[in-house]
Parts: C-alpha cells; structure tokens; sequence
C-alpha cells in the first residue's frame, strides 16, 4: 500500500512553466510607392508583457502576463531622420488587427472584391502603394486573446477582458515598443476603428497620464466614443435618431430614393432627425394624430420602409430590424457592417437576420490573407489559430462604468486640454450601420474642448461602410486623407 501511495503522489508532480520569451522574427522587403521604391524592414511575433507585482506592500517581482502578438514595419532611413510611428489595432471587443493591416494602412494588401463582385476564394495579396508606411512606420497590435495574442501559461485571459485593463496592457506594449526602438522622440500616432476607437480616445490620455507619452494624433476610423449613442436600450431614444441619416443613405443605395442626389437625401435626413424627430420621440402619447401620422411618413420615406412598419415599430427603427427589413420584398437582408452588401435569410418573414453579408463576404478573404501572409512572407510560424474575431473576450467588462454610459469623451477631452497640439483625423462610412456617422458628429460636437482647439479635429466621409476601404474609390481616397493627416504635424 506504502508503494502505490508514492507512486501516486509522484503522478501528481507537476512542472514550472517555462518563462516566456519575446519570439521576434524580422524580414527585408521593398515596395513601390509614389515617391519611388521603399525598402523596410517587418518585425512579427509575440512579445512578453510583464507587470510589476507588489505583495503585502512589498516588490514581488517583474512578472510576465501576457504575451502579445505585435507587427511593426520600419522603413529604412537615412540617419538622424526621425519619421513617425502609428499604433494601430481595431475594435470589437475581440478583434485582431488584420482588417487594418491588410486592409488599409499595411505594405500588402488582401484582394478581397466589393459588395456585389466578391472575389472567389483562395483570393490573394498585392503590394499596396498606398500604404501609410509611406510616411509613418507601423506598428500593429492584437489585443490578448486576439491573434496569436495570449495569455501567459497558467495566467488568466480574463483579466484582460475588460475596458481598464485593456487599456493598460495595450499602452504597455506602446511603451515598450517606443522604449526598445529609441522612437521616444518621433511623432506618435494611434490608430483605432470601430471599438479602437474608444481604446484610442482613452490610451490617449492614459498614455500621457501614466508615462507622459504624448500623441500627435488620433486615426479614429468608423468612430464610437460614447456607447450611449449607438445601443438600443430601454428608455433611450437617441440612437433611434441618429441612426436615420445611416438608414436613409443604405436606401439610397438600394434605390429607395429614386434619382435624388445622396448629399440632397442626407440633408433632409440629418435636419429631420436633429430637430423633428427626437422631439416626436420625446412627446410619445402627447403627440396628436396628425402629428404622429406626418413623423410615420418622414421616417418611413427617408428610411426607405412602408409607414405600416413605422407605424407598428411604435415610430422606433431597431438597426438589425432594418437591416432585416429594407430588402424584405427581395427575399435579401443588407449587412450592419456595410449596408451596400446584401445576403439571404432562409426565413424571409424573420424578425433579424442571422448573418451580417458584409461580414462573411470579405472574412474567408482577410482570414486566408493573414494566415499566408505571416508564414510564407513574414517568416513567422505559430500552430495557433490565429483569432480574427474572438468571442473568447465576452464578457467584456465595463465595471468601471457600473450604472453610467461607457463613454471616453471626458477621457478625450482631458488628453486634448493636456496636449493642445493633439489631432483628430475621424473617418466615417455613409452607410456603417455599426457606428452610424451622426452618432459621431453628435458626440464630437460635445465633446469638453475650448473652442480653439476644434481646429484640431479633421472629419472625412466616405460612399461604403464600417470598413470603407473594402471599395476601392475610398481607400484610394481615404488612404490620401491620413498621408496628408500624418504630414501635417506642426
């Protein structure tokens, strides 16, 4: 009995984790852009996050957390010029970089067609001429539980699922990024779309705060910075309203506005719901019948939907209802993410539809690009998956906003009065049915900022959606928009 005692308690000896260590592979390539041929240097793998760690008020230690999956680009330069440096990554919660990377500001990338002439798979990588890279070196990083982005072993993913932490960990790897590359002294950019929006507007003032790292500009692509403005929940009406101009622009697309001009489409919408709109929302019983009747037509005019369905939504558009809705007489849903995709339900008298079409029309593309691209070129090779799109991070917490809207436009505002030489480039889509263009307006116009430094803010506007650039006469145009953006630093 003694024996097989011993034998067990030596099954359950287990081993020490091995400490982790940065797995950095760097590569040399050269690209074609407009001012001739650019060589740089790629620089891909994961990098050790550690955090100091006190215990019973004592040091413990410089612990590692996380290991975090990071792609830089470095053009070469003639020494002592100082170029700048954007950090870039996207939103979700839950997403890794690679729509960004590949999509827009990177030195490659993906072809994956538009709405309505989808490229077929394996798809494919070209150079992209107008790479960001042209102006800025690019650093992209994928949030943990993204990418190839971990947790370290034994370690716990959820401590970085949340807003605070999330911000913390991301300006960390700012940190020592800018650190182990000598680039304190380069003008510094972040870069977020959609959620990175938010991530970006807060890492602003927590880098200044924290480490007094300060930015020289904010690229605020497909802009949220005030969940308030774009969640239907009970009791607020706002975003009902400030959805109108995205929906009026989605019918336009799809022919519900005859042949008016979308810029005369849009003015009549954004007027509507600025003013008569949120007042009707507001009145509810107190408006009379012919009051209710005239906003049951404006809405259902410009929104492209019969007054009947207005009627019975209670003069409230839900955005996935809509995007359910608009096409119903076609059999076809239109996406959240880029209203100009259509796709079918197999349940046409449904209430939301089960698949986003903008989103699983370009994902096969960007996941085949981005597992090719860092093997075969990069020279970087990990058996992970590589996490486009996480739902590991939910919940996503907010505790820090318990009982309040999670909203960083306070954040923003203190970065910017801190540091008025701040900028703000903010991109939108007409028709992002994820983070509507009025809803950040809305909140722009809000935000707490002397009067003076509103010239700081540039505001574009492109004809597609959340990721604009998937069409190609916006990324052309978009990608001109943030070279002139960087350049223009003082």
């Amino acid at each position: 009995m003694a024996a097989s005692a011993d034998k067990t308690d030596e099954s359950k000896e287990t081993t020490t984790p091995a400490e982790p260590v940065d797995d950095l592979v760097s590569t040399h390539h050269t690209i074609q852009v407009a001012g001739g041929e650019l060589s740089y240097t790629a620089t891909t793998g994961r990098v050790v996050l550690r955090e100091e760690v006190h215990a019973d008020g004592k040091f413990d230690g410089f612990k590692p957390k996380a290991e975090v999956f990071v792609t830089s680009y470095v053009a070469d330069a003639e020494p002592g010029t100082t170029r700048p440096v954007t950090f870039a990554f996207n939103g979700g919660p839950g997403s890794s970089s690679v729509w960004l990377h590949l999509g827009l500001l990177g030195p490659r990338r993906v072809v994956s067609g538009d709405a309505g002439d989808l490229a077929p798979p394996p798809y494919g990588l070209a150079d992209n001429p107008e790479t960001l890279l042209a102006h800025s070196d690019l650093v992209f990083i994928d949030p943990v539980s993204t990418g190839y982005s971990r947790a370290v072993e034994g370690g716990t993913p959820g401590d970085f699922h949340g807003y605070k932490r999330d911000i913390e960990s991301i300006a960390e790897v700012i940190r020592l990024w800018t650190t182990r590359n000598g680039r304190w002294m380069s003008p510094k950019y972040l870069a977020g779309e959609s959620y990175g929006t938010l991530r970006a507007a807060a890492l602003a003032e927590h880098l200044q705060s924290r480490y007094g790292l300060y930015p020289n500009g904010l690229l605020l692509i497909s802009s949220v910075l005030d969940m308030g403005t774009i969640r239907f929940t009970d009791g607020n009406d706002l975003p009902y309203a400030l959805y109108l101009p995205t929906y009026a622009a989605i019918a336009h697309h799809h022919g519900k506005h005859g042949d008016r001009p979308l810029r005369e489409v849009l003015d009549e919408a954004e007027e509507f719901a600025a003013k008569e709109y949120p007042w009707a929302l507001a009145r509810g019983a107190r408006l009379s019948d012919e009051e209710r009747a005239e906003v049951v037509r404006r809405v259902a005019a410009l929104a492209g939907l019969s007054e009947d369905y207005v009627e019975r939504a209670n003069l409230r558009i839900e955005h996935i209802r809509f995007f359910t809705e608009l096409l119903r007489d076609r059999r076809q849903t239109v996406g959240r993410m880029d209203g100009r995709f259509t796709g079918w339900e197999p349940d046409a008298a449904g209430e939301h539809f089960t698949d986003d079409p903008s989103i699983s029309g370009i994902l096969g593309a960007y996941a085949a690009s981005i597992n090719h691209y860092l093997r075969e070129e990069l020279d970087y090779t990990n058996d992970l998956p590589y996490e486009m799109i996480s739902s590991r991070v939910q919940p996503w917490s907010y505790k820090e906003f318990e009982g309040a809207s999670v909203s960083v436009v306070d954040k923003l505002g203190a970065a910017m009065q801190a540091n008025p030489h701040l900028r703000l480039h903010v991109g939108c889509g007409y028709t992002d049915g994820a983070t509507p263009y009025f809803a950040a307006e809305h909140v722009l116009a809000r935000l707490p900022i002397p009067a003076e430094l509103r010239e700081n803010i540039d505001v574009r506007y492109y004809p597609a959606g959340h990721m604009m650039y998937v069409h190609e006469e916006s990324r052309l145009e978009q990608s001109a928009h943030l070279a002139e953006f960087v350049n223009a630093r003082p």
